[in-house]
Order: structure tokens, then C-alpha cells, then sequence
């Protein structure tokens, strides 16, 4: 069966360096924190222009955090994405808050500007903007409802970290931006993961005093935080990706460039078919995510839209061929938020979780393999 993500070849690729590493944190005795960490926070500033960094152990805590440092009450609303990872709504609701549903973009995904300036109300503190797929979300359009309002705005990329928009690099767009290195993300380690980026410096003591039990001297608690550290085998395992990491992202494109030109192919054949009796003729537009002007994309996933999506899959696992659907429904559709009673106007969202299905990929994938498989059940 070929890999949704081929993490094993990746292993077997920097094998050497990873277990160098890894046997240097074990033999240093210094697990948490420590010089492997603070090495990785200097080393994703430089390679985001960011001018703080600090690691934490995982994207949704990474969230958190930066909600609290934002200083978020119960009841205050964030406005959120409706069709992404639960996470940043979940945050802002275990927190006491309100998320309120935006819509997106029906073409790139993104989350909605428009939209965005609709749901502000007098409660209204903040904005959790998604990069959704590995594509940055409208910052141009964002920030300046950002700033109208008065607004803090919070960068969630943790599927776009390596990604740019307009020259900028993603983790730089809001006061304060994460990501997560969860596995399957285009960097990722050993198991959860994640950073906080801002240009605050008020902001950045406040994250890491918050990350670090409300403490910067020992047993001395400044304010009441948590416990969100990363651990130095991680932070050995991303140094050594980090290295690595242009040379994938680069791959990555490649990839997806190859997707792109089949599907093309494939939609000008539906196109050239109609009203004959090709096969092609009764088939169904499957369509990427379009890459927004200005962007690169670090292809977290590789998404397409479906008009007939059922059938899609059908051919996939005949191809053997596996697949993820992120997401099959819009966030405000959730059980866990169905008493805000918000969202059903959303189309698009509603529309994309009908339509969206992910195909295997990383920079390991062998995307001509796929295509080759597919072209025989197509």
C-alpha cells in the first residue's frame, strides 16, 4: 500500500544525522529545554525573520497560549474559520470565549476577509486566521480589518510553516503566529510539537512565562501558566529536518506541480468529451485548491475538490490508492458547537466539506507512481 505520508523514508534519507542527534541529547542528560532547544528557536527565528520564537509542546497548546498571553475573557468572541481544524475554535471555547464562523474562500480555501468583517460585533477581541493546506490566509485584506476594529490578530500556521506570501514568510503575519510540528505536518518531529512566533517583546515574556508554569526563576510564579515544554530529543529530530527543509519544500512543489498538470489534463478531456460517447463523458471536475497570486504553498496536504466525490474514492480504492477528507464537515456542523446555533450560512464551507479529498504526499512520494495508477482507473 503506498503511504498517505512516507515518514519512514524521510527516516531512512537523514538516518545518520537523526541518530547522531538523538544520541547526543541522551547522552547530554538534558531533556527538556536546555542548549538543543534554544539552538532550534534561534534557528526558526533566522529561518522566518521572526524576531522571537518560543517552543511549546504541541500547535494546540501553542494556541492556548497565545489566546491567554492575548488576554482573552469569557465571553470575549474570535472570530475562527468554519471549515478547518477544530483546534482554534476549540482553544478559544475551553478558554471561556466565543468562536465565531467565518466563511472562505471557495476556490483557495482561505478563510473569508469578507466574511471576517461580518462577524465582528462589540464583543468581538480577535482573529484567529488559518493557513489552511499549506497556503497563507488573505493577510493584506485581514490586517487591515484587524486594525479598523482594533482587533488582535493570531496567524495559526501549522500547516504553512515554509510558506510565503508577497515575499513575507508565514509565522510572521499576526502578533502572534504558531505553528505545530505534529509528524505529519511538512516539518515535523517525533510526536507533538510547536512554536510561537511574535515581533512583541512584552508578548514574548509573557509566552514563555505562561509556557513555563508562570515562572522564569525557579519556584517563583508570576502569574499562573502551564506546562508546555519541548522536549530536546524533538528539538534534536527538527534541527536536523530544518536542514533539510528548502531542499523538501522544493520537492514538494514539484510534486504537486505533477498533480496539477494530470489533473488538468484530466479536465480537458471532461471538457472535449461532452455530448460524445468517450468515457470521459459522464465523468465529474476534480479540481486542486487554487494557489492564491503572491503565494507559495508548502502543500501540507495535497487537496482537490470533487464534484462527484463518492465516485472519486471509488477509484482510488480500486487503484489502491490511499486518502483523507480534511475536513468532512464545517466546524459549526460539530456536535461540541451546535449550541451557538451559527454557521449554516456559510456556503462555501458547507460546499468544501462536501467536495475536499487529500491525496498521498510529502516530498518522499511517488506522485508518478499515483498518477500511473490512476490513469488506469479514470
Amino acid at each position: 500500500m503506498i503511504p498517505f505520508i512516507n515518514v519512514r523514508a524521510q527516516r531512512e534519507a537523514y538516518k545518520s544525522e537523526f541518530l547522531q542527534a538523538e544520541q547526543e541529547v541522551l547522552d547530554s542528560g538534558c531533556y527538556i529545554g536546555g542548549p538543543v532547544v534554544q539552538a532550534l528557536e534561534t534557528e526558526l527565528a533566522e529561518f522566518t525573520g521572526a524576531k522571537h520564537v518560543i517552543t511549546c509542546s504541541s500547535g494546540t497548546d501553542a494556541l492556548t497560549i497565545a489566546l491567554l498571553a492575548l488576554g482573552l475573557e469569557p465571553e470575549d468572541e474570535v472570530i475562527v474559520p468554519d471549515f478547518t481544524f477544530i483546534a482554534p475554535a476549540e482553544c478559544v471555547m475551553r478558554l471561556g470565549g466565543i468562536p465565531k464562523f467565518a466563511d472562505i474562500d471557495p476556490e483557495t480555501l482561505q478563510v473569508s476577509a469578507k466574511s471576517i468583517e461580518a462577524r465582528i460585533s462589540k464583543k468581538t477581541r480577535g482573529i484567529i486566521a488559518v493557513n489552511l493546506f499549506g497556503l497563507c490566509a488573505p493577510y493584506r485584506e485581514i490586517k487591515e480589518i484587524a486594525k479598523k476594529h482594533r482587533l488582535w490578530l493570531i496567524e495559526d500556521s501549522a500547516q504553512a510553516f515554509g510558506a510565503t506570501q508577497c515575499g513575507q514568510n508565514a509565522c510572521t503575519f499576526g502578533d502572534i503566529s504558531i505553528t505545530s510540528f505534529y509528524p505529519a505536518k511538512p516539518l515535523g518531529c517525533y510526536g507533538d510539537g510547536g512554536a510561537l512566533f511574535t515581533a512583541n517583546d512584552e508578548l514574548a515574556q509573557k509566552i514563555r512565562l505562561i509556557a513555563n508554569h508562570g515562572s522564569q526563576t525557579r519556584y517563583v510564579h508570576e502569574i499562573c501558566g502551564m506546562n508546555s515544554r519541548l522536549d530536546a530529543i524533538q528539538a534534536a529530530v527538527l534541527r536536523v529536518k530544518l536542514r533539510h527543509f528548502k531542499d523538501e519544500l522544493k520537492k514538494r512543489s514539484e510534486n504537486a506541480h505533477k498533480y496539477d498538470e494530470f489533473f488538468a489534463e484530466y479536465n480537458r478531456n471532461i471538457g472535449s468529451a461532452q455530448g460524445s460517447a468517450s468515457h470521459f463523458a459522464d465523468r465529474a471536475k476534480i479540481v486542486p485548491q487554487k494557489i492564491a497570486d503572491g503565494n507559495t504553498s508548502t502543500y501540507a496536504q495535497y487537496t482537490v475538490l470533487a464534484d462527484d466525490r463518492d465516485a472519486f474514492i471509488a477509484q482510488l480504492e480500486r487503484a489502491e490508492i490511499p486518502y483523507c477528507i480534511h475536513y468532512p464537515m464545517p466546524l459549526h456542523e460539530q456536535p461540541c458547537f451546535k449550541q451557538l446555533a451559527q454557521g449554516s450560512e456559510n456556503k462555501n464551507a458547507i460546499m468544501a466539506s462536501k467536495k475536499v479529498i487529500s491525496l498521498p504526499f510529502c516530498a518522499f512520494t511517488n506522485v508518478e507512481e499515483i498518477i500511473a495508477r490512476l490513469k488506469k482507473v479514470m
